[in-house]
């Protein structure tokens, strides 16, 4: 399968960002990555891709991720 081209440097930056807003979102609710894992029946390796910026979730995993935290999605991706 062909591989796509890399996203540029500030869409990384940016993904970044998000992935540090729902790890810090997780941690103000004393939530452990096990407990996300546990509420959205996500793969603990791809929770962890995603809270560590090396995956971009998809629109419904993030809803998924923002519910399970108990915060609005657009708390995580607000610029």
């Amino acid at each position: 399968m062909p591989r796509t081209t890399p996203p540029d440097p500030a869409l990384l930056e940016r993904r970044r960002r998000i992935a540090t807003r729902i790890r810090d979102a997780r941690l103000h609710a004393n939530l452990s990555q096990q407990d996300i894992v546990t509420r959205t029946g996500l793969d603990r390796s791809a929770y962890q891709d995603i809270e560590h910026g090396r995956a971009s979730p998809r629109v419904d995993t993030l809803l998924r991720i923002a519910d399970a935290i108990g915060v609005p999605a657009a708390e995580l991706v607000r610029e």
